[in-house]
C-alpha cells in the first residue's frame, strides 16, 4: 500500500522570518504616529499651523492608506502578494525620503500622507494575508510574538527620535528615520509564498476514510443551521482557537447568485465585495472598529501638544510616551500568556479594552504632574494593546478564510474614509475652542460609539438565541404527546 501524504503549512521554518518581518514593518510604520507630534509639532509651528494640520495630516495618512488597502485584493489576483508587498515598500521609502525636504504643509501631505498612507496600506494586508498561510496550529502564539517584538520596538522608537533630534536637528532625523524605515522593503522581501515552504505529512487511515465516506451533518431547518453556525462561529473565535478560521459564511456568494450576464454594478459589487455590507454584524464590527481607532490613533497623536501646553519638556514627554509604549509591550506579554489558558473572543476582548480607556481619560484629564501623568498614560498604554492585538482577529473570527483579503480590504477603505471625514472636525474645535480638553471629549465619544452598539448588538443575539431555544424545546415537548397518541390508537386497533 503506497504512502500518501497532503501539504500542511510550515507553522515555523521560513515563518519565523514572516513574523519577524511583519513586526519589524509594523514597527516602523506604526511608531512614527503617536510620534507624530514630536517629530512634527515644531516645525507646524514655525508655519503657523498645529491642531488642524496635525488633524488634517493624519486623516488624510488613514485616507491614502485606505484606498491602497481596498485595491489590494485586486492586485493580488494579478500578481503575486510577494510584489504588492514590495510596491508599497518602495512608495513607503520614497514618502520617507521626500519628508527630509518638505518645507510646507501641502508637501507634508504628499510625503507622509499620501505616499506613506498608500505604501503602508498595501504592506498591511500581504503581511496579514502572508502570516496567515504560515500559520494555522501556531497563528496566536506567533502573533502573541510579533506583536510583542512591535511594541518592544513602539516603546523604544520615541526615545530614538528625540535623541536623533537633539543630535541631527529636524531635517537630519528625518534623513536617519528614512533609512529606518527602508528596512520595510527586507520585509517584504521576506514574505515568500506558502508554496515555497509547505510540509508534507504523511496521511492517516482515518483521513482516508473520512474523505472516501464523509459524514453529513443532519439539520432539521434553516434556523437550526443558523444556530450551528453561531456555536461554530464561538468555539473558532475565542482567542486559544484562533488558529482555527473557520467562520461562519455571512452572505451569499456571487457564484450563488443566478446564471446572468453582469452588469456594471454588479462588476463593482463584485470587485469591492460589497455583499459584505448586507450583514449588520459586519458592518456593525467595521463602524465600531473605525471608531475606536479613529479615537485612539488621534488621542495619542494630541497627547505630546497637549503635553507641552501644560508645561512639560520634550524629555518628559518622549519618556511618557516611552512609558506608554513599555506598559503596551507588557500587555502584549499578558495577552499572549493569558491567550494559552483562557477562553475568551477576540472581540470581547477588544470591548473591553474600549470601554476601560473611556474611563481612563476621564481620570487623564484629571492629572497634571509627571509621575500621575506617566501613570494613568501607562494604563491607557496598556488598555491600547487589546484595541490593536485583537483587530485582524476579529475579522478573522467571523469571516471565512477566502473573503478576508476583500473583507479586511474592505474594512481599511471603509475605515479611511470615515477617519478623513471626521478627522479635521476635532482640530476645528480646538482651534475654534482653544481646549484640548473638548477635543479629548469629543475623541472619548467617538470610542463610545464602538462600545454602545457593540453591547447592544451582544445583548440582542444572546435574547434572539435563547427564545429561538425556548420555542425549539416547546415544539419538541408537542411533538413527543402526538408521537405518543398515535402509538397507542395504533396498538388498540
Amino acid at each position: 500500500m503506497s504512502v500518501r501524504y497532503r501539504k500542511v503549512p510550515p507553522e515555523g521554518g521560513w515563518g519565523l522570518l514572516i513574523g519577524i518581518g511583519m513586526a519589524s514593518m509594523f514597527t516602523v510604520s506604526l511608531g512614527s504616529l503617536p510620534s507624530f507630534g514630536l517629530i512634527f509639532g515644531d516645525f507646524l509651528t514655525n508655519l503657523g499651523e498645529e491642531t488642524s494640520a496635525i488633524a488634517l495630516i493624519t486623516s488624510c495618512f488613514f485616507s491614502a492608506l485606505s484606498f491602497a488597502g481596498l485595491f489590494t485584493n485586486t492586485l493580488m489576483k494579478k500578481t503575486s502578494c510577494r510584489t504588492v508587498g514590495l510596491i508599497g515598500a518602495v512608495s513607503y521609502v520614497i514618502g520617507s525620503f521626500m519628508t527630509i525636504f518638505v518645507t510646507t504643509t501641502n508637501e507634508l501631505l504628499v510625503s507622509f500622507s499620501i505616499f506613506q498612507g498608500a505604501g503602508f496600506g498595501l504592506m498591511i494586508p500581504v503581511s496579514y494575508t502572508t502570516f496567515n498561510a504560515y500559520f494555522v496550529e501556531k497563528r496566536v502564539v506567533m502573533m502573541s510574538f510579533s506583536q510583542t517584538l512591535i511594541g518592544l520596538g513602539t516603546m523604544i522608537y520615541p526615545i530614538f527620535i528625540q535623541k536623533t533630534m537633539e543630535a541631527y536637528g529636524f531635517r537630519g532625523c528625518m534623513a536617519v528615520l528614512a533609512a529606518v524605515n527602508s528596512n520595510t522593503l527586507v520585509a517584504m522581501l521576506v514574505m515568500h509564498p506558502v508554496e515555497w515552504h509547505m510540509r508534507k505529512v504523511k496521511i492517516t487511515d482515518e483521513e482516508v476514510q473520512m474523505t472516501t465516506n464523509p459524514s453529513e451533518e443532519p439539520t432539521k431547518n434553516v434556523a437550526s443551521k443558523m444556530l450551528k453556525g453561531l456555536d461554530r462561529s464561538r468555539r473558532a473565535s475565542s482567542i486559544p482557537g484562533l488558529g482555527n478560521w473557520s467562520g461562519p459564511v455571512v452572505v451569499s456568494d456571487s457564484t450563488e447568485r443566478d446564471k446572468k450576464p453582469a452588469t456594471k454594478w454588479q462588476v463593482l459589487i463584485d470587485f469591492l465585495d460589497l455583499t459584505l455590507l448586507k450583514d449588520p454584524i459586519y458592518v456593525n464590527i467595521v463602524l465600531g472598529i473605525s471608531f475606536a481607532l479613529y479615537s485612539d490613533l488621534a488621542f495619542f497623536t494630541l497627547q505630546p501638544m497637549y503635553l507641552f501646553m501644560i508645561g512639560f519638556g520634550k524629555p518628559d514627554v518622549s519618556l511618557i510616551i516611552a512609558i506608554g509604549a513599555g506598559a503596551d509591550l507588557l500587555s502584549r506579554v499578558f495577552l499572549a500568556i493569558s491567550s494559552t489558558c483562557l477562553n475568551i473572543k477576540a472581540r470581547y476582548v477588544y470591548l473591553a479594552g474600549a470601554l476601560f480607556t473611556i474611563l481612563a481619560r476621564f481620570a487623564f484629564l484629571f492629572v497634571y504632574d509627571f509621575y500621575g501623568m506617566a501613570i494613568i498614560t501607562a494604563i491607557m498604554g496598556f488598555l491600547r494593546t487589546w484595541i490593536h492585538v485583537p483587530l485582524p482577529l476579529v475579522f478573522s473570527e467571523y469571516l471565512p478564510t477566502e473573503r478576508f483579503p476583500s473583507g479586511y480590504g474592505l474594512f481599511m477603505f471603509l475605515q479611511g474614509n470615515i477617519t478623513f471625514a471626521v478627522g479635521p472636525i476635532v482640530g476645528y474645535i480646538r482651534d475654534v475652542t482653544g481646549s484640548y480638553s473638548i477635543s479629548f471629549h469629543c475623541l472619548t465619544l467617538f470610542m463610545a460609539l464602538c462600545v454602545l452598539p457593540w453591547l447592544f448588538e451582544i445583548v440582542y443575539l444572546r435574547l434572539k438565541e435563547r427564545a429561538f431555544r425556548e420555542a425549539e424545546q416547546q415544539t419538541e415537548m408537542v411533538t413527543v404527546p402526538i408521537k405518543l397518541e398515535t402509538i397507542e390508537a395504533s396498538d388498540s386497533k
